[in-house]
């Protein structure tokens, strides 16, 4: 109490003379108090607060893309092509929304799986669809995957300035009915692979692709495997991935690509 009695009576004899401090990002200033009753403006010094333009600039900072996360996989077969993704969508440590597919059909034998950011995926999206119309109403005829396939890369380097946010595998059956999948950086750049996958999870599904779809590292005999097999190693692969990546989960699209079109599954994840 001793304190408290001391600490007032020394604020009332400075009367005014004291000043609250004011901390900001610009610099200080301070805003003088007084317990006399008369009336005070409240208003701090302006000539003690530095604005960033002299004498302690500042950087702001804007950034037009936003990494909603994602994992996407893709393998080719004999005479299919499998490509899946999970459904969590995310923002930093908050989850958006958990049913928000990453594969997009461009055909009824093509399909493009991206993660990254939602709205330059869905931007690219409608490129695409926009343009395969234009190629049929121009030929008569749907485009053939690996045509598809050029397509999207030439899109891609197109904004290589201003590049989509958007990791994108492409899988489909080509006109010889064999499995393809094709792997894309940000501006075109692409190779036809027997698997591939990106997204924030793909450190985690790469190794384990290497050994078991491409079978490095192995001493035993390759084999081929078949689509129920196929599908069951994307399972497992989901199930690591959600295990280690905060942003891949909910659940897994999985797509089976053959002649006959497109036969659609799903695979339950963690939820947390």
């Amino acid at each position: 109490m001793s304190s408290y009695l001391s600490a007032t009576a020394a604020v009332h004899a400075r009367n005014g003379a004291a000043a609250i401090p004011i901390h900001n990002s610009e610099g200080g200033a301070s805003l003088p108090v007084s317990f006399d009753g008369a009336h005070s403006s409240g208003q701090p010094h302006s000539d003690s607060i530095d604005h960033g333009v002299t004498n302690a600039p500042y950087e702001r900072r804007f950034s037009p893309y936003e990494f909603n996360g994602g994992t996407v996989l893709a393998i080719a077969g004999a005479d299919f092509a499998v490509i899946a993704g999970d459904t969590r969508l995310s923002a930093g440590y908050e989850i958006l929304t958990r049913d928000s597919s990453k594969l997009h059909a461009l055909t009824d034998k093509c399909v493009i799986a991206s993660a990254g950011c939602k709205t330059d995926v869905d931007q690219l999206r409608s490129v695409l669809d926009i343009k395969h119309k234009v190629y049929e109403h121009n030929h008569r005829k749907t485009m053939e995957v690996t045509s598809t396939a050029q397509m999207l890369s030439n899109t891609l380097y197109y904004k290589r300035f201003f590049p989509y946010y958007a990791f994108n595998v492409l899988a489909g059956v080509d006109a010889e009915g064999k499995g393809a999948v094709y792997s894309y950086d940000a501006i075109g750049s692409f190779e036809r692979t027997a698997v591939t996958a990106s997204g924030s999870g793909q450190a985690y599904l790469i190794p384990l692709m290497d050994n078991v779809i491409d079978h490095k590292n192995r001493n035993d005999e390759r084999r081929e495997l078949g689509r129920e097999e196929v599908v069951e190693i994307v399972k497992d692969a989901f199930v690591t991935a959600g295990e280690r990546d905060i942003y891949t989960g909910d659940s897994v699209d999985i797509w089976i690509i053959t002649a006959e079109g497109i036969e659609k599954t799903s695979f339950e994840l963690k939820k947390d």
